[in-house]
């Protein structure tokens, strides 16, 4: 139980932190962080979650995540499950304690709430298609930096920063085509307050991150072998 409440405390806090950030301080008038601090917000919250809560749950925060450790032979199916439902849950307590904050200012209006999407929901208008194929191989290319990054034969103690650093980056190229998910958790913790159509599209942001979770797992196991996390 101590790792699925870790898995809920961390996921609570990169929905928080990450779409906190875009939601109250990037359209900050004259003081808005832009969708570079966005992109480092939340690589923060993973990076700070990772030295916080690593050593309990190994910080997945992420269904995608979990689901392509199991692929690459580092997770058990037995756990899938309740980290999954841990991770959504904190991620909709998140998106319920954003949508009190940010509704206490005048003239609020939910609008899409930080939420991901495609079409004419999509930030720079890019298509579904489009969409689909960013948010499987970003995905993918974060697990190949996690199973790199927590493999045993890597540096240790250095896992956080380069997979925190590795999520700025993906936020970096993609919020322009999607707004970022390649996390089905952050996606739904903020779908649910946002207009309807986030929730008619969340479809997609499941469906990618798990295909890339798979993929990058297989990926990775291809060219390193069997590299086995510090146990």
């Amino acid at each position: 139980m101590r790792k699925y409440a870790a898995e809920f405390l961390g996921t609570f806090w990169l929905v928080l932190g990450g779409c906190g950030s875009a939601v109250l301080a990037a359209a900050f008038p004259g003081l808005g962080i832009g969708f570079a601090g966005v992109a480092l917000a939340f690589g923060l919250t993973v990076l700070t979650m990772a030295y916080a809560i690593g050593h309990i749950s190994g910080c997945h925060l992420n269904p995608a995540v979990s689901v392509g450790l199991w692929a690459g032979g580092r997770f058990p199916a037995s756990q899938l499950v309740p980290y999954v439902v841990a991770q959504v849950l904190g991620a909709v307590a998140a998106g319920g304690v954003l949508y009190v904050i940010a509704s206490g200012k005048a003239g609020f209006a939910p609008g899409g709430f930080a939420s991901n999407g495609f079409g004419e929901h999509s930030p720079g208008g890019y298509s579904m298609q489009a969409a689909l194929v960013c948010e499987i191989v970003m995905t993918a290319m974060f697990l190949v930096i996690i199973l790199g990054a927590t493999d045993a034969r890597a540096p240790a103690g250095f896992a956080p920063i380069a997979i925190g650093l590795g999520l700025t980056l993906i936020h970096l190229v993609s919020i322009p085509v999607t707004n970022t998910s390649v996390n089905p958790a952050r996606s739904t913790g903020v779908a649910l307050f946002a207009d309807g159509w986030a929730l008619q599209q969340l479809w997609l942001f499941w469906v990618a991150p798990l295909v890339g979770g798979v993929l990058g797992a297989l990926a990775y196991r291809s060219v390193a072998g069997d590299g086995r996390a510090p146990t």
